[in-house]
């Protein structure tokens, strides 16, 4: 067997995800655990930009996505850079920030590591990868609509991982399910005890790099050929819509919403 040539990974252009190559497999791990992992800007690009690199590297097999603490990711920093809820709204394109179709097109495995909460676009995150295992001590929540946000990133893979009847209930009443329910609903694949998530993420992987690495892309293309595409113009409209501009400026605010009634 020939030797591994060593793969340094570039700077993917935050210091809120630590990058590391151990063996074939790039490591990402969210950090950023004063703001519960949240993901600004430059972090959903990072994400883009890893998982856009992870595809031209041929030694590479799968990247492992994970937390800190008692964090996965809270989803996008509804904070954001401006004061004015419509200049955060303008802020956000989700046709140039948002990895998930990268992380979908990417041939290589993505495995989703959930170490602890895991809410909105962190879900839509760990949607978008290929296996998901979760620590016991794991939770999950879909926030959008208390912020009056149409997330058709979740909606197109939610709906198809845990049924339209689940899916339902996760968006509308924005409930919190621990790891037990998620596993059974079908939101994610595997959960361990805590102290065993690391170890069997370690299993998961060396499995992945025993696989032949064409018939592997090619069934992780035919498995997401089958699941409906997100109608991103929906996203886009809501961005400057009256209801999500003061669901925003609620949550800045710290106050209840009060929405706009047509």
């Amino acid at each position: 067997m020939k030797e591994m040539p060593e793969i340094i990974a570039p700077d993917f252009g935050t210091q809120f995800i630590v990058t590391e190559i151990r063996g074939r497999v790039l490591h990402l791990r969210i950090d950023r655990v004063e703001r519960r992992n949240s993901f600004t800007q430059d972090m959903y690009r990072a994400l883009k930009r890893a998982a856009i690199w992870a595809d031209t590297q041929t030694e590479l097999d799968a990247v492992c996505l994970t937390g800190t603490d008692k964090w996965f990711a809270a989803g996008g920093d509804m904070a954001g850079r401006s004061e004015d809820p419509e200049g955060l709204a303008n802020e956000w394109d989700a046709t140039d920030n948002f990895p998930f179709r990268h992380i979908e097109r990417c041939r290589k495995i993505w495995v989703a590591k959930i170490n602890g909460v895991c809410q909105a676009g962190g879900i839509d995150i760990a949607l978008h990868c290929d296996v998901v295992i979760a620590s016991e001590d794991a939770r999950f929540r879909i926030p959008e609509l208390l912020r009056g946000i149409p997330d058709p990133f979740m909606s197109a893979r939610l709906a198809e991982a845990v049924g339209i009847a689940q899916a339902r209930y996760l968006f509308f009443t924005a409930a919190e399910v621990g790891a037990a329910e998620a596993l059974a609903m079908g939101l994610v694949g595997k959960v361990v005890p805590h102290d065993e998530l690391d170890s069997h993420a370690e299993w998961v992987l060396e499995q992945i790099s025993a696989t032949g690495p064409e018939a592997r892309a090619a069934v992780k293309k035919d498995l997401n050929r089958r699941l409906p595409a997100a109608d991103v113009a929906l996203f886009h409209r809501a961005m400057t819509s009256p209801e999500m501009v003061e669901g925003m400026r609620a949550f800045i605010e710290k106050r209840p919403v009060d929405w706009p009634r047509r």
